[in-house]
């Protein structure tokens, strides 16, 4: 008797439960349904960002490659109906510049922005324009995103050597060598450090190479041993 009174309460229990859940549905549902629809609106923004993201990447993804195309085009007359030409030299850096420009200027912050930005700094630079590729480089590497940011860095680095701001070049290769990426990787910026040191701290240079000497014979170690061989042999 106490056996099925306790399963009488029991079930008792589970259904007094249930109708507690039915009328506590049936009290909220206008805010179940409220909040179950903001859910599914968020779900629908999310996934129609995600696409929209897709979307614009593409976009930009499109444009650096047009500007990649006038950068690499031919200058002269046109040998292959297929390949972009220009009639002279300026007319082409003028369709790259303001190519990359757009892509800087319109997508600041995204990797296509960055790669612009590094473009716009290596061709300044062999305009010998070196404080617009300072600026360049700068830009991609303080609001960059991506491998180009590294890049950047190791250009940038270049430029403060030639200016005989070795200090800042240092501090940038180090940060490179600390954190490499596929463009620029530990070894290579440890080689550049080490040809840079070499005139004034031989012997930091040589500490820099001596690990990247051994075998296998790899296009690493045949730098170093290049650079040790030229700090030996200096002309």
């Amino acid at each position: 008797m106490d056996r099925i009174t306790r399963k009488e309460l029991k079930s008792d229990k589970f259904a007094l439960e249930v109708q507690h859940g039915v009328e506590y549905v049936g009290e909220h549902r206008r805010l179940l349904i409220r909040y179950g629809g903001i859910a599914a609106i968020v779900i629908v923004a999310a996934v129609a960002f995600f696409f929209y993201n897709r979307h614009e990447q593409s976009v930009r993804a499109a444009k650096l490659a047009q500007a990649i195309q006038i950068e690499a085009a031919n200058v002269g007359a046109a040998q292959n109906p297929y390949m972009l030409s220009f009639p002279t030299e300026a007319q082409k850096d003028q369709a790259a510049t303001k190519a990359f420009t757009d892509i800087a200027v319109q997508y600041p912050g995204t990797e296509e922005g960055t790669v612009a930005e590094y473009f716009l700094g290596s061709m300044a630079a062999d305009k010998s324009d070196i404080a617009q590729a300072e600026k360049r480089f700068k830009e991609a590497i303080d609001n960059g995103k991506g491998p180009y940011v590294s890049l950047a860095q190791l250009s940038l680095a270049h430029i403060y050597q030639s200016q005989g701001k070795l200090a800042d070049a240092e501090k940038l290769l180090r940060s490179l060598i600390d954190k490499p990426t596929i463009l620029v990787s530990k070894d290579e910026a440890t080689i550049v450090l080490a040809q840079m040191l070499a005139p004034t701290q031989p012997d930091q240079a040589r500490k820099l190479l001596d690990p990247l000497r051994g075998s296998p014979r790899t296009a690493v170690s045949r730098a170093a041993i290049t650079v040790l061989g030229e700090m030996n042999n200096p002309k």
